[in-house]
């Protein structure tokens, strides 16, 4: 490790053979390559770590950063290309963005002191994956029609009306998609993540977002999982449902990471 450089971490991971070629060759942040850092004794759990530099990781850069949108992305590209890459060939635990160490004997102390609760999460999420169910109140617009016999403001009134009626018969289908959406977790997903709903900036698309959760499910059941999910605004006018997945189980790995330096 060179000077003036800190360990940005990616993942905790199950060792295997699979995962240490898949490493070979992977870069990650700021077009640093991959390595695995292994516990003192080796074994089975490792962290995928690329060196970076200090003077862009350190807790002022980090600080600064967060006010450029661009870098952000960038970043976010780069780790979850890193995390996916590795998702890909075995079971891995990702920590959150920009978690950086002092250096490779930092990490490997970490590893260390709490390989049992690395093990355990990773048994828990082993064979399951992630998927995002994001669910919209998207009434459509009421047009406004002629009404010779009515006053302007008796006819912007009713039309007022009808856009309000609306919006409440949408809001009904939610709640309605949304017990469908429950049935359908209760039949696959061994766990679920409340995340907050989408507003501001953080909205995409149209409608209102009125529930953005994670699902974990087990691999095998992934098709039908999506499947039943998707139909669960069918016949529901007014409401959207969008699936996004599979992903590694980001939203089922929290730990409270020690680490910054």
């Amino acid at each position: 490790m060179t000077a003036g450089s800190l360990a940005y971490t990616y993942a905790v991971a199950r060792n295997a053979d699979a995962l240490r070629q898949t490493v070979d060759g992977l870069i990650g942040v700021g077009g640093a390559p991959v390595h695995l850092v292994h516990t003192t004794q080796g074994g089975d759990v490792v962290a995928a770590v690329s060196h970076v530099p200090e003077e862009d990781f350190d807790e002022a850069a980090l600080s600064r950063h967060l006010e450029d949108l661009e870098w952000l992305e960038a970043l976010a590209r780069a780790h979850h290309r890193v995390i996916e890459a590795i998702a890909a060939c075995t079971t891995v635990l990702p920590l959150r963005l920009a978690t950086v160490y002092l250096d490779d004997n930092r990490v490997r102390t970490v590893l260390d002191d709490r390989r049992d609760v690395f093990l355990g999460r990773l048994r828990r999420l082993a064979g399951h994956v992630e998927w995002g169910v994001k669910l919209y109140v998207d009434a459509p617009p009421i047009a406004p029609t002629p009404s010779p016999d009515l006053s302007p403001g008796r006819a912007y009134l009713r039309r007022r009306r009808a856009e309000q009626d609306s919006r409440q018969d949408a809001f009904r289908a939610a709640e309605r998609a949304a017990e469908r959406i429950e049935a359908v977790a209760r039949v696959y997903a061994v766990d679920r993540v409340r995340h907050r709903l989408q507003e501001g900036e953080l909205a995409v698309g149209p409608g209102v977002n009125v529930s953005n959760d994670a699902y974990l499910v087990p691999l095998d059941q992934a098709d039908p999982f999506r499947a039943d999910i998707l139909r669960s605004t069918d016949s529901l006018a007014g409401v959207r449902v969008d699936i996004t997945g599979p992903w590694a189980p980001y939203s089922f790995a929290t730990l409270q990471e020690e680490g910054a330096p």
